[in-house]
């Protein structure tokens, strides 16, 4: 199981209110699509999910369990910028995930353990369409390949919730739809809930069984901190109608009066 439950979460940095009272409950296997303008606080929660950022305020629950307050295995995470080791290859970028895992102190598996460790990482590079380049470096793949890299990664430690950033942003169309096509069926076969930010709606309701749009529904002028995003629109793709969320959506943003 993996199912999400977002709280009343809040998420302040000094006097400047990034989001405001979020309610949300992800269901275990979704794929949930979040959109919205830039600085509405997607890749905030993105952090909060992932364990990198703390709510100021409320609670994030995986399956009825607080979330640590760190990044564990049960979260794997895919950004923007492709995050492997130039120094290792292909097969070694893979499969150093399980060597960490089982051997925090020395970083390397020997003998049975090892062996296991190199099958299950050349499945996971075949799985991402790599297995003709395991030897290579990832200055040797483009940008495409060494997102498909990132990706096992990310997946090499079983985790129940996969998080992506953006992952597809620095990418071609024609790439970009390689990856998509790629994503779906590595999601609907492990059966991971996964949550990605993006600013591509075409991308979203493509890939989405679910599309959350933040925004901030009340503006200050004098004040543009004051308030925080909130879930403006909910749509879930699987039964083609909105989710009610709180009131909202609104067509246009309120205007606070002064208190």
């Amino acid at each position: 199981m993996s199912a999400i439950s977002v709280r009343n979460v809040w998420a302040e940095f000094g006097d400047q209110i990034v989001i405001e009272d979020l309610n949300l409950e992800i269901a275990s296997g979704s794929f949930v699509s979040v959109v919205g303008p830039s600085g509405c606080g997607k890749s905030t929660f993105l952090r909060m999910v992932l364990g990198q950022d703390r709510p100021s305020r409320g609670k994030l629950l995986l399956d009825g369990e607080p979330l640590p307050d760190e990044p564990g295995s049960d979260r794997g995470v895919v950004f923007q910028r492709y995050s492997v080791f130039p120094h290792l290859t292909v097969l070694g970028n893979v499969l150093l995930a399980y060597e960490l895992g089982q051997s925090r102190f020395l970083g390397r598996l020997f003998g049975a353990a090892r062996k296991k460790a190199i099958e299950r990482s050349e499945e996971l590079v075949a799985a991402v369409g790599l297995g003709p380049h395991r030897d290579k470096h990832p200055s040797a793949l483009s940008g495409g390949m060494q997102q498909r890299l990132a990706i096992a990664q990310a997946l090499a430690k079983d985790p129940k919730v996969l998080l992506l950033d953006e992952p597809f942003g620095a990418l071609d169309p024609g790439t970009r739809a390689q990856m998509h096509a790629l994503l779906k069926p590595l999601w609907e076969r492990l059966g991971m809930t996964v949550i990605m930010v993006t600013h591509d709606l075409k991308e979203a309701f493509n890939l989405g069984t679910r599309v959350v749009a933040f925004d901030k529904v009340r503006h200050d002028p004098q004040a543009p901190g004051r308030f925080g995003a909130r879930v403006t629109y909910d749509l879930d793709l699987t039964r083609h109608g909105p989710v009610p969320v709180l009131g909202f959506p609104r067509k246009h943003p309120v205007q606070a009066t002064a208190p």
